[in-house]
């Protein structure tokens, strides 16, 4: 066989893990980033985690892509018979799926491999353990690798190296003793035991499934009280494991007074850096990596993806583009009705549904945004051409809602207007888009579903008047971001004044807006259907642009007031959101609640660093293009693109005005 390379110096032979049990019976396949039984060739990358053990003379060496999650096994200097294979185990080593991918060494070779498995199952929210073995004469494995999770720092860190000390839950008592949970601002966490004896115990337990189990995460820095003190603490063990895509993990402490068989625990609660980083692990912790979407809606995924996207633009994190990337992926293709939509998905996220389509074109927007790759700018483009197929002169024009052209409404040509803005803005030297912007604008300004409140009616009827039907804050939120979006195209004021009526009219509303808190119609109720579930989160997202863009002072103290009220009275203790942000009960709570949440924390959450309102001298940018929408300017190491096509009007005239640039 080719030998296989090995970037490591051998270590000292010997050093093997004991067999010390009988594998499980065959494992279902595990999908992560890429499913069980992937070909090494494919690695983007090879790491030795544990030492290679000399089995009778035998290479036995453990390999892991860290990039990929995935790992394999491999034995050299063998003979016609060995075999090698991977055990992975769910449970700290107790037990474990074994023989994975059993490779046996052919004749005339000296070496084989098994195939990739992955380290980790996220959408089972299981973190996994991995080792080599072989049979060579004899059975012996290397030890396990990956025994401590790391993110910031590694399980073990001493609680004297906190960054904060935060304590999320009420502590509990047992026999007098106070037992509580830490929590720092990277997500690190770790248990304390006060007004204790000799031999009391405190411990952490860990849960990958919020609390359902913890099968690798019990009793993790367990420690008595030593003799004449009456305290003690663990020390710090993390909960999120990159490494296994796992976020959105959950603690608690526990302990036990000396001479009693009983413990006690405090309640689970997920650890998180700030709010921002709070929402989207607990966001993410629902996403199925296997299928790729949050089963079961198909528009509901999308938002969701654009939120995670606003999360990375807003705040700078990288956490979740792997999440971004997987979704395209592998939902770009075809898929019957049923599987993933009511509809077929025709290829290219689209389906007869025009603004589920849309929906999907504003997350590849978003998505090129944050990651500058190509593929998603083009597949906005292929579904912008989709929807302007569906463009007509019924009513004069606007797009309709379906394939079947039944219904012209304010979310589709909404979708449309923001949609062909943004393509027009991210590509240099279109005129196509713009002009299709203005169109669809000029429509909308025109059909009348904006009452005389400045409200936004959900469509108009047959004969082409305003419905009258319910307002809804995602079509308010919508009309906002396509005017602002426009703006940026033309630089005409008008469009940001329209957008600051529409935002003013909500937020000044009876009906949008109740005692200070953007409530959707369904919500005194708590009737809110899946669909309603994700629309206070899109008004949110555009309102935040419109802050962005305005820099009046009213829309970011508003977005401050929902994040408050839900980070008071909206979140439990593993950080999830529900639907009625006032915490009122009954309230509805699944993660499309939880990405609308997070749209309200994203608004109130302060952006990335804008360019200096005092402008630099020429000789300060370095100037990669004219002033024109996309151009790319250099100053102090960062680069920003320009968002206004009317910027070339003023030549060296620097970049006063933050909301007309933006960092890449």
């Amino acid at each position: 066989m080719r030998r296989l390379t090995v970037l490591i110096t051998a270590l000292l032979a010997g050093l093997a893990g004991a067999v010390v049990a009988t594998p499980a019976a065959a494992a279902p396949t595990v999908c992560a980033l890429y499913c069980d039984t992937r070909d090494p060739s494919l690695a983007r990358q090879e790491t030795f985690p544990v030492p290679e053990v000399n089995l009778n003379g035998r290479r036995l060496v453990l390999h892991v892509s860290d990039t990929d999650r995935m790992a394999w096994a491999s034995i050299d200097h063998g003979v016609l018979g060995d075999s090698v294979w991977l055990d992975r185990t769910w449970t700290n080593g107790s037990t474990w799926d074994g023989l994975l991918g059993r490779a046996s060494i052919p004749a005339t070779w000296t070496g084989t491999r098994t195939l990739m498995y992955n380290v980790g199952d996220p959408a089972a929210h299981r973190r996994g353990m991995v080792r080599a073995c072989g049979d060579a004469g004899g059975v012996t494995c290397t030890a396990w690798a990956y025994t401590k999770v790391c993110d910031a720092v590694c399980d073990g860190a001493d609680p004297a190296t906190a960054v904060g000390d935060n304590q999320p839950v009420p502590g509990t008592t047992i026999s007098n003793r106070r037992i509580d949970l830490h929590l720092d601002n990277r997500g690190l966490a770790w248990a304390t035991l006060a007004a204790g004896t000799a031999g009391d115990e405190v411990w952490l337990d860990r849960s990958w499934d919020e609390g359902v189990s913890w099968p690798d995460g019990s009793s993790l820095g367990r420690i008595s009280v030593p003799s004449g003190a009456a305290s003690v603490r663990t020390t710090m063990v993390n909960s999120r494991d990159p490494r296994s895509l796992l976020y959105g993990g959950a603690v608690r402490a526990c302990g036990r007074a000396t001479g009693s068989a009983n413990g006690s625990c405090t309640a689970w609660a997920r650890p998180a850096a700030d709010r921002p980083a709070a929402a989207a692990d607990a966001l993410a912790w629902a996403y199925r990596t296997d299928t790729a979407w949050w089963p079961s809606s198909w528009w509901n995924s999308a938002v969701a993806v654009t939120a995670l996207a606003d999360y990375a633009a807003r705040t700078g994190r990288t956490d979740y583009r792997w999440l971004i990337d997987r979704t395209y992926e592998l939902n770009k293709g075809v898929m019957p009705a049923g599987q993933k939509s009511g509809d077929a998905i025709e290829g290219n996220f689209i389906s007869r549904a025009i603004d589920d389509t849309g929906w999907w074109a504003l997350a590849w927007v978003q998505a090129y945004d944050v990651t500058r790759d190509a593929k998603y700018l083009n597949m906005a483009v292929t579904i912008g051409n989709y929807m302007h197929s569906y463009w007509d002169g019924v009513c004069g024009g606007g797009v309709w809602w379906n394939r079947e052209r039944t219904y012209k409404n304010a979310v589709t040509i909404g979708l449309y207007i923001k949609l062909t803005a943004a393509l027009h803005n991210r590509i240099a030297g279109d005129t196509l888009w713009l002009n299709r912007a203005n169109a669809g604008w000029n429509w909308f300004s025109a059909s009348g579903m904006v009452n005389a409140s400045g409200l936004v009616n959900d469509g108009i009827t047959g004969g082409c008047a305003n419905n009258g039907q319910t307002v809804w804050t995602y079509n308010q939120g919508l009309a906002i971001g396509g005017a602002v979006e426009l703006w940026r195209a033309t630089g005409n004021a008008a469009l940001l004044t329209r957008a600051r009526q529409l935002a003013d009219a909500a937020m000044n509303s009876t009906v949008l807006t109740r005692s200070g808190i953007l409530t959707e119609s369904c919500d005194p109720a708590n009737s809110c259907d899946d669909n309603q579930k994700q629309f206070k989160g899109i008004f949110m997202r555009y309102l935040m642009d419109l802050a962005d863009a305005s820099g009046v002072a009213a829309y970011r103290t508003y977005a401050q007031r929902q994040a408050d009220t839900i980070w008071q009275s909206d979140r439990d203790s593993l950080n999830r959101i529900g639907q009625r942000w006032t915490g009122a009960t009954p309230n509805a709570r699944d993660w499309r609640t939880q990405a609308s949440g997070l749209g309200a924390v994203l608004a109130a959450t302060a952006g990335p660093s804008t360019p200096p309102t005092q402008p630099p001298t020429e000789a300060a940018w370095t100037v990669n293009t004219s002033y024109a929408t996309g151009a790319v300017v250099t100053y102090a190491g960062a680069r920003w693109q320009c968002r206004q096509p009317h910027l070339s009007q003023v030549g060296w005239e620097p970049p006063n005005v933050p909301a007309l640039w933006q960092r890449l």
